[in-house]
């Protein structure tokens, strides 16, 4: 075990469990350390943005960093607890295998999913993750951010199938399109081949992205007309648990402003809805 990561724990949890800020010395007294030690690990905790100290004494107590990730935590537990009815029903109407992603920064991580009884299916495993300009969860969720979000993507644009998007200007075209349709498609798998899937994005109270539910399955069983039919089911789905979680406004999610100045682009080079 590391040593010096478990002090950085333990200090982490005396200052959380603490009801006014503290000093080296108080510190290291209930932790069994060295003031230097207790010193240079508040340094390191304070350079993260764990920890801030307050002037003129010397004394530290915790930023809220640690209380937005436990949030993340409880948000998540609480999408997946309310999606499960929903993601059981869009799995009895499609036969094919459910997913419950939420994004983290270039990627979607799945939280949940509902095998397909077919013996062919996409085969994934929560808490896998995966390139989120190439999946549909992805650009569902992608269609809910700023423009400019897209350019976090450009050192990773790469090849994984032949249908691929590897540029910025040909993931805005999905994009736009997924804005447009209320739901994000893939044809042929854009990260493994042979998968075909749609998604659409789940909103929270206040219009907040959450995370997305998608349908896939391979690209022999489903195709443009069955992703079509399906998209209605998975939208559906995407707006109960949206309603579920406090979301009200109207079926339709709103479009997100553009906080780019380039134009919009055209749909005509798109190869998949």
């Amino acid at each position: 075990m590391d040593k010096a990561f478990i002090k950085g724990l333990r200090l982490l949890e005396a200052l959380a469990l603490s009801e006014q800020p503290r000093g080296v010395t108080d510190l290291a007294s209930e932790l069994k350390l060295t003031k230097s030690n207790v010193h240079r690990l508040l340094m390191t905790l304070q350079s993260q943005g764990y920890v801030r100290q307050i002037p003129p004494h010397s004394m530290y107590e915790l930023t809220t960093k640690i209380w937005a990730l436990g949030s993340h935590v409880i948000h998540r537990m609480d999408l997946i607890n309310v999606a499960r009815p929903a993601m059981m029903k869009l799995a009895e109407i499609t036969g094919e295998t459910i997913h419950l992603s939420v994004l983290e920064d270039t990627e979607v991580v799945y939280v949940d999913k509902i095998e397909s009884a077919h013996h062919i299916r996409a085969h994934t495993s929560v808490g896998m993750r995966a390139p989120a300009f190439t999946m549909a969860t992805g650009k569902a969720m992608l269609a809910h951010m700023p423009d400019d979000y897209l350019e976090r993507f450009r050192p990773h644009l790469r090849r994984y199938t032949e249908a691929t998007r590897t540029t910025i200007k040909e993931l805005r075209e999905d994009i736009e399109l997924a804005r447009a349709q209320g739901y994000s498609s893939v044809l042929h798998g854009e990260w493994r081949e042979g998968i075909a899937a749609c998604a659409c994005a789940i909103l929270g109270r206040s219009g907040e992205l959450v995370g997305a539910i998608g349908m896939s399955g391979p690209d022999s069983r489903i195709k443009r007309k069955q992703i079509k039919e399906y998209s209605v089911h998975v939208m559906e789905a995407a707006r109960t648990i949206g309603a579920a979680l406090g979301y009200s406004r109207p079926a339709a999610y709103p479009a997100v402003k553009s906080q780019s100045s380039d134009p919009a682009p055209s749909h005509q080079s798109r190869r998949a809805p």
